[in-house]
């Protein structure tokens, strides 16, 4: 791990101050071994005084030496090896454990550190690391096991409804009106599923960024008024009041295309939830280093817990629209914006209705002037 991510988890971990040690046996240590020979071999040299003093004999004064030493060195290597086991060996045989554990598909493994969070080592460091890793990983296969969940159930939901009609409509039984009737439904959940599948596989494109956006500089207002008259038989088969303001001209920097989904995603969304007789609006301002689009409606609002999870896959606040969306449009937005380097929030209140808010870079004066004089020249042929 670099030396920044390290810098990064010690100021995620409580903005303590603290050094992460470089070796598992520091300086101190050795200054203990050192300390401990000298003493030694001063209590060698008072033994070997008193044994003179005492006069004992030859044989006993090359014996005592030599039982002295051994102890000596029997305790300092009994010592090392504690401390080698403790340090170094246990630490690395739990993380094997752990490992293997994981492998085999258990991710609530937790490694303690060896040292308190004032006193780390690169051990440490790497077993946090390690434990980060594996809760990352748990958090994958939790999600990846929710998506086969949703996934499987927004599929049956349009499947029973194409299987059920489609029973009906073998019994040769009803009316050409319930025939037709039948028929439309059936059309209905195949289009759903189809959505379904469309949108999973664009946002597994985005996600796996198999998809390279075509970032060019274009007017934003065009494309803005382009998707509003998309909606105009909503708009009025629900009697909403439009309400638009936007400048003469908005230059951006993105990918026009992608752009055009996450704009038909708030658009219809905000139709969606607005009562009839609502308001919608639209609004374009001009910021120092972006371009601001907001879209409100006056419809149901969502609650906070909602908010927290708006943008996550198959989340659908309202369950009343279930049937209407399949909960990936607004985490296909997110996932749009963070690939044009630009950012969606929302503000909404039960009730009262939601806006939500884009902001894109804002092309730069030279692409501004190029894109004017291009458009000059084309006026003037």
């Amino acid at each position: 791990m670099s030396g920044d991510r390290r810098t990064e988890k010690r100021e995620d971990q409580g903005k303590a101050q603290r050094i992460i040690k470089n070796s598992l046996f520091p300086v101190s240590l050795f200054a203990i071994f050192l300390g401990v020979l000298l003493l030694m071999s001063g209590l060698h040299v008072g033994l070997i005084v008193m044994m003179n003093q005492l006069e004992w004999n030859d044989i006993v004064q090359s014996v005592v030496p030599i039982l002295y030493w051994s102890c000596v060195a029997v305790g300092l290597t009994l010592f090392t090896r504690k401390k080698m086991r403790d340090t170094y060996e246990e630490p690395l045989h739990r993380l094997a454990e752990a490992t293997e554990q994981v492998a085999g598909g258990d991710f609530s493994v937790y490694v303690p550190t060896v040292h308190t969070a004032d006193k780390l080592d690169y051990l440490d460091v790497m077993i946090m690391d390690f434990n980060k890793m594996v809760e990352e990983l748990g958090s994958v296969e939790t999600l990846k096991t929710d998506f086969v969940s949703n996934v499987s159930h927004e599929m049956k939901t349009p499947i029973a409804v194409i299987k059920n009609y489609a029973e009906l409509l073998q019994t040769g039984r009803g009316s050409e009106e319930e025939k037709q009737e039948y028929a439309r439904n059936i059309e209905e959940a195949a289009g759903r599923m189809s959505d379904l599948i469309s949108n999973i596989l664009r946002l597994n494109k985005l996600e796996n960024q198999r998809i390279d956006p075509e970032i060019v500089t274009y007017d934003l207002r065009g494309q803005l008024e382009e998707c509003i008259l998309n909606y105009e038989e909503i708009w009025d088969e629900k009697d909403l009041e439009l309400e638009i303001e936007m400048e003469e001209r908005a230059p951006v920097q993105a990918d026009r295309s992608l752009m055009e989904l996450v704009w038909n995603n708030l658009l219809s969304n905000a139709a969606k939830f607005t009562e009839p007789g609502g308001t919608v609006s639209v609004r374009q301002t001009s910021r120092k280093d972006c371009i601001e689009v907001s879209v409100s409606d006056t419809g149901c609002g969502m609650s906070k817990e909602s908010v927290r999870h708006i943008f996550d896959k198959f989340y659908q606040g309202d369950t009343s629209h279930s049937k209407e969306g399949n909960g990936l449009g607004l985490a296909l937005v997110r996932r749009i914006l963070i690939l044009m380097n630009g950012e969606i929030t929302v503000v909404s209140e039960e009730g009262k209705g939601s806006t939500f808010t884009v902001r894109l870079p804002a092309a730069k004066r030279e692409e501004r002037s190029d894109e004017r004089n291009g458009r000059e020249m084309k006026d003037g042929e």
